[in-house]
């Protein structure tokens, strides 16, 4: 078993602070991001930090994830490497 890493590729979706909404503009003229529903204007930067929880949630999701499949191809790689081996048991 090999690790796939698009199964730990997620997007996260940036929400407007004020009104909750995902949907942004963006201009590459300005460093501003629009909220398409409130107006708000923030930078990216600004919004990272406003959705900070919400980020920090999805990397502790996926962290655990990996840790887990992880711990599963160990598992699997040393049942292999001992199998037949009748003085070696793996749990």
């Amino acid at each position: 078993m090999k690790l796939n890493p698009e199964k730990y590729n997620q997007e996260i979706f940036l929400m407007c602070p004020v009104c909750g909404n995902t949907e942004m503009e963006y201009s590459e003229e300005s460093d501003f991001i629009k909220c398409t529903s409130c107006g708000r204007e923030t930078t990216k930067d600004e919004l990272i930090q406003d959705n900070s929880e919400s980020v920090e949630l999805h990397i502790a999701e996926i962290n655990k994830e990996l840790t887990k499949d992880i711990q599963k191809q160990m598992k699997d790689m040393l049942k292999d490497a001992f199998k037949g081996n009748k003085n070696i048991r793996i749990k």
